[in-house]
């Protein structure tokens, strides 16, 4: 893309998503993703309902009685966004494609974010990680996350959601709040890495689709091409066994995708390509409170 073009696409981003986060989200993203991490205040002495496990045995022997221990909350959060960039993202039949629509879902919670004062960073995913921007605060860092959104080009056109959490998990210490955006068509069986990157981090996964992977129109010879292995092929749309077949695919990968999400505990939203994003986030947002 060039330079000039691109930064013209930098500046819409931000002015339409950097109002969003501003405007019509307003403190409802900091409530519903608090700080979830506990840091030691003080001690005080025990009071009945107090918790037993929270008592400091040292300060109890030296005083004579029992003392707990006074955790705060840590407001400040580290945020991931973890980002789908395989190639079934460079497919839309309506409004936008779906890569363009995770990219304004990503640029509006890292504004969310960073007006909350938290950390983000960003990781790219195909059948591997395809780049990590370490977590950092302020608008620089959230303007270069826009230009890697709108620019970049990955190196693998497959998919596989294993890696990007497992790297997660592994490359980040300390607990962080992780947003995986992606549309989830796979047959792969992630939910044990979903499981594991969910109890040490906060993980909410957001699925973009698009409604023609939903269901196929009645509209002839269509000549397909898959986005991820590059093979091309027809198919009769005006066949009923077809679309059913497409039917049955999709409700298959759907089953999956919500019997993962269930098991494994993961907060999750779906949002089609015409449809409003921020009425999806505001879902998911109220859901949390």
């Amino acid at each position: 893309m060039e330079t000039g073009e691109l930064i013209k696409k930098v500046r819409k981003i931000e002015i339409k998503t950097r109002g969003l986060s501003n405007n019509i989200f307003a403190g409802q993203y900091h409530t519903a993703f608090k700080g979830r991490g506990m840091a030691f205040s003080e001690v005080r002495e025990y009071q009945f309902g107090d918790d037993a496990r929270d008592i400091d045995w040292n300060v109890t022997a030296r005083m004579n009685r029992p003392y707990v221990k006074v955790f705060e909350e840590e407001r400040e959060l580290t945020v991931m966004i973890m980002v789908d960039v395989s190639g079934s993202l460079n497919f839309g039949t309506v409004q936008c494609m779906k890569r363009d629509m995770v990219t304004e879902i990503a640029a509006t919670l890292a504004f969310a974010a960073i007006e909350n004062n938290d950390k983000v960073g960003l990781i790219f995913f195909s059948d591997r990680v395809e780049k990590y921007i370490p977590p950092q605060k302020g608008r620089k860092q959230i303007l270069y996350m826009i230009r890697e959104l709108l620019d970049f080009t990955p190196e693998s056109n497959r998919t596989d959601i294993v890696a990007p959490l497992e790297f997660l998990t592994n490359a980040l210490k300390k607990r962080c709040t992780a947003f995986m955006l992606s549309d989830f068509l796979t047959s792969q069986d992630y939910k044990n890495a979903m499981t594991v990157a969910n109890r040490k981090h906060d993980l909410v996964a957001i699925q973009v689709y698009d409604r023609r992977a939903q269901e196929l129109p009645d509209v002839g010879l269509l000549k397909v091409r898959d986005a991820e292995s590059g093979q091309e092929f027809y198919v009769d749309s005006s066949s009923r066994a077809v679309r059913q077949a497409q039917a049955d695919w999709w409700n298959e990968c759907e089953t999956r995708r919500k019997d993962i999400m269930t098991k494994s505990r993961v907060d999750a939203v779906s949002v089609r390509t015409d449809q409003d994003y921020v009425k999806a986030l505001m879902e998911l947002f109220s859901r949390r409170n």
